[in-house]
């Protein structure tokens, strides 16, 4: 699979998949560092090729900072992301769009936030999900596109949607930063 054709099906040339593919090239490089660091049995190509696609769904959705006029609230982009691999052939690849939003979403994250969401557990389940999920969170799409957010920054975000989520990030964090551990 080639996620840079894909990528420029949806994305014509300009600001936004510009943007798209930085954010992209960053998250793949963060995840696949990571993974030689910490020597982890993950499928390589598998993650580069969904790190550039995670966010494949975001020209859906109503981001102007980050020039995305769709009709769709932004938290909307996962499942977006699904749709659209899901119709090009690639399911697998569909549910890291869906399980990447925050550190993940819960139903009751969704009943309780009235999120506009399908109601069901959207968090990552396999280790290549939980690591473009983790590596995600370094990297803004409004700023900055390459600056790595320093992981206090990424820490006091997921505390602000509360300490379900904030506990869900540090599980990734100890899982994929080890000496890390006193962080928090």
């Amino acid at each position: 699979m080639n996620p840079y054709k894909i990528i420029y099906n949806y994305y014509p040339a300009g600001t936004l998949r510009d943007i798209l593919v930085t954010h992209s090239k960053c998250v793949a490089s963060k995840a696949l560092d990571i993974a030689d660091s910490l020597e982890l049995e993950i499928d390589r190509d598998f993650v580069f090729e969904v790190a550039m696609l995670h966010d494949i769904g975001i020209f859906r959705t109503d981001a102007p900072s980050i020039h995305c006029y769709g009709s769709l609230p932004y938290i909307c982009h996962g499942i977006e992301g699904r749709q659209i691999l899901d119709e090009e052939g690639y399911p697998r690849h569909a549910l890291v769009c869906e399980r990447h939003t925050g550190a993940g979403i819960t139903v009751g994250d969704i009943t309780t936030q009235n999120l506009p969401l399908p109601r069901r557990d959207m968090c990552p389940v396999s280790l290549e999900e939980k690591l473009i999920c983790y590596a995600d969170k370094f990297f803004s799409k409004s700023r900055n596109l390459t600056e790595e957010k320093p992981v206090e920054k990424i820490i006091a975000q997921m505390e602000a949607h509360g300490a379900d989520t904030l506990e869900r990030f540090m599980q990734m964090h100890r899982l994929f930063c080890p000496e890390c551990v006193a962080v928090r």
